[in-house]
């Protein structure tokens, strides 16, 4: 087992007092990749980062600067850009740890791509339950404006740009881009039917992008250091660096920050500090309670995009929930389905009908009032499930139960025969 280090780069300023304050900021060099990128056409740096290799953060991993590069050419509508800070699934914790210590990298990285997209607008979206969040964004996006990053002819170079921080009423689905979109235009937050796709048609009808925080937090680094530097961390696929939260039976929770690509055995052994009380290792999630489960002889693997695909799970939002040799997977199954059924918007059918008829069966099987065919049916409703959905709510809950009964099916079946 390799021994691992942090790679400080999105992280660099937890602990560190005053980082809304612009001048304490810019004292760390905060602002130089801003200063360099309006010296630049927005067009030039949208090249920069499709060179970065840049992949989004969010969980879908899909290079930043492509999607951008689907914007249309000719402006004739608004552009807008929006922050996908609708962080809620659980074992996800990491863009917090942005917006509460650095909310200023933030703000410059959505300066930065609101420069390269030609947006009129930016809106950070946030769950309406991290109040004190949005409290200390509000308050560093002030302190941008009386410094002229934010505003009216930035920094005298005849752009204009402003950013609001939008509060949702805190539903998992409004993590979904169109869902927030709806949210945001005050609308129930409900997926659209797509095409089109929003960078044509988004909020208002105007072309949109949806960005996570933690990608638009990456590129203040690439506008500084350059797309080469950004590249000679983490994979061939997938650069730069990684916010993983790890959580559940470690002995050292938290956020930690690695290369893209960093050992997920050798992450919760000397970044989580291994299982607590000596037990082993029964199980872990890699990316959000949506990604399909790993075994204990399965987590050897690089925590990238596709390193996770080959491994038949997802990195997903980087959130690795570890369990011990004494969990139930039955009762880690019950827990992930509620979340499901919870967060389910209800607009398509087989997500509202299907996750509440796994949840009835498993909830059935746990009590001992199951039959030998519920196991069966449960797998056959999450294949059901899997592709008849708007958004992929209804294929994360399927996938993560059927592949919990797959590959630990002696105990679902033990439930019957108990």
């Amino acid at each position: 087992m390799a021994m691992i280090e942090e790679k400080k780069i999105l992280t660099r300023h937890v602990g560190v007092n005053g980082m809304e304050k612009v001048e304490d900021y810019e004292r760390d060099g905060g602002y130089i990749g801003l200063k360099k990128v309006l010296e630049k056409s927005p067009q030039d740096f949208v090249e920069e980062v499709k060179k970065s290799f840049l992949r989004g953060r969010g969980g879908a991993g899909f290079p930043t600067g492509f999607k951008w590069g689907f914007l249309p050419k000719e402006k004739d509508r608004p552009f807008y850009l929006i922050c996908n800070a609708d962080e809620g699934e659980p074992g996800t914790f990491k863009d917090r740890v942005i917006m509460e210590h650095d909310p200023l990298l933030l703000i410059e990285g959505m300066t930065i791509a609101g420069y390269a997209i030609r947006a009129d607008l930016g809106f950070i979206y946030i769950r309406g339950e991290f109040k004190w969040i949005a409290e200390i964004l509000e308050r560093a996006i002030q302190n941008a404006r009386e410094a002229n990053y934010l505003g009216k002819n930035i920094l005298g170079k005849n752009f204009d740009f402003d950013i609001i921080v939008m509060r949702g009423a805190g539903a998992y689905i409004c993590g979904e881009e169109t869902a927030l979109i709806e949210s945001l235009e005050g609308k129930r937050g409900q997926p659209r039917v797509r095409p089109p796709f929003p960078a044509n048609v988004g909020l208002y009808g105007c072309p949109t992008i949806v960005n996570n925080v933690e990608t638009l937090a990456c590129l203040p680094f690439i506008a500084k250091q350059g797309a080469s530097t950004f590249k000679l961390m983490g994979t061939f696929q997938a650069s730069g660096t990684k916010l993983y939260g790890i959580s559940g039976h470690v002995n050292r929770p938290g956020v930690y920050e690695f290369p893209m690509g960093t050992n997920l055995k050798d992450m919760i052994q000397y970044a989580g500090g291994g299982v607590r009380n000596g037990k082993k290792i029964k199980a872990v999630i890699p990316g959000g309670v949506s990604a399909p489960i790993l075994k204990a002889d399965e987590i050897d693997i690089s925590m990238d995009f596709d390193s996770c695909i080959k491994a038949n799970t997802m990195l997903g939002s980087g959130g690795i929930i570890v369990m011990d040799e004494d969990t139930s997977i039955p009762e880690v199954a019950e827990a992930a389905i509620n979340f499901f059924v919870h967060e389910s918007c209800g607009q398509c059918v087989p997500c509202r009908e299907g996750l509440q008829k796994i949840q009835q069966m498993l909830r059935e099987l746990l009590t001992g009032n199951g039959n030998s065919e519920y196991i069966d049916q449960i797998l056959s409703l999450c294949k059901t499930i899997s592709g008849a959905t708007l958004c992929p709510l209804g294929d994360a809950g399927g996938m993560a139960i059927h592949t919990m009964i797959t590959k630990f099916r002696d105990e679902f079946e033990a439930l019957i025969s108990a």
